[in-house]
């Protein structure tokens, strides 16, 4: 399980949850789930990516909390939630299922935010019944569907059967990453964010990122090589905006373009500029706006508010 080195202080450091909870996916995994805010507002779930945890959400928790029901959840092996053997597409979306099934009123609708692999879980759960009943409408935020490797800008030469291999193995890499050492700052930084991104958040990113097991690391790097999701994007029928930042190099604006394309009712695409990677942290207030926009556009209240 992770070791939690998520920052104290600051805009960045994870509210403490209204209550928490186990939800038990399709094979047994047990995910730890948060839940902020008031009881019977609407409803949002946050799926964070790949190295992350619930903490990686805490601007928009600490700002969406006030007047709706955030749900967040730790993808397994990451956070608080167990590491398992099943590492797939399928038991990402299973995973999803088993949170808004555990979490979620029959019948009541939410707005699901995904950043990176928290996205492809969406994609992977859109033919899924239980996403289908609860999803009102969704953001995707730094995401792709396939060839991530191929199209990742990590490595700064031209694309090509050379670019792919260095990216494969630096992103599948199994040595530890150690301690949160300035270098290891600088590197993450350049890997995941803009080059104007502020000191606090390179600092919130890197101990959350460190503190994802090694192992866990490697498992899902595996995954992520031979993603090919451009089916469930084409299934994804509910309104669905996109965020990408231009400076992103793991999953850079082509990527985002490619989604925008192909989504059957697509509400919105913004590119931001000088932005890596890491959007909700990057740019807290913006994807915080998307979502109470979708929110209000397209969420219902549960029953009884």
């Amino acid at each position: 399980m992770s070791r939690l080195m998520h920052v104290k202080s600051g805009p960045y450091a994870p509210p403490t949850p209204v209550r928490e909870l186990v939800a038990v996916s399709a094979d047994g995994a047990r995910l730890h789930v948060e839940v902020h805010g008031p009881e019977n507002a609407p409803a949002v779930v946050l799926a964070h990516g790949w190295t992350c945890s619930t903490a990686f959400w805490a601007a928009q928790i600490r700002d969406l909390a006030a007047d709706h029901r955030v749900i967040a959840y730790d993808q397994r092996g990451h956070g608080r939630s167990p590491a398992s053997p099943a590492c797939s597409p399928d038991a990402l979306a299973d995973d999803l299922e088993a949170v808004l099934e555990a979490t979620l009123a029959p019948g009541e609708k939410a707005v699901i935010a995904g950043h990176s692999m928290g996205g492809m879980t969406v994609m992977a759960a859109a033919t899924r019944k239980s996403f289908r009943e609860h999803a009102a409408a969704v953001l995707l935020c730094s995401t792709g569907s396939s060839r991530l490797v191929a199209e990742s800008t990590v490595v700064p030469i031209g694309p090509g059967r050379l670019r792919t291999w260095l990216t494969r193995h630096i992103l599948g890499a199994r040595a530890p990453l150690g301690p949160v050492t300035p270098l290891a700052r600088r590197i993450l930084k350049y890997g995941t964010m803009g080059p104007a991104s502020a000191p606090h958040m390179v600092e919130a990113c890197a101990r959350i990122v460190h503190a994802c097991p090694r192992k866990v690391r490697h498992a899902w790097s595996q995954v992520l090589t031979l993603l090919d999701l451009d089916h469930g994007v084409r299934e994804l029928n509910v309104p669905t905006a996109v965020v990408v930042g231009t400076a992103d190099r793991l999953t850079p604006p082509v990527q985002a373009r490619a989604l925008v394309a192909a989504l059957p009712n697509c509400v919105g695409s913004t590119e931001l500029p000088g932005l890596g990677h890491m959007t909700p942290v990057e740019a807290p207030e913006l994807v915080s706006g998307h979502i109470r926009e979708l929110v209000t556009t397209y969420a219902t209240i549960k029953e009884g508010a």
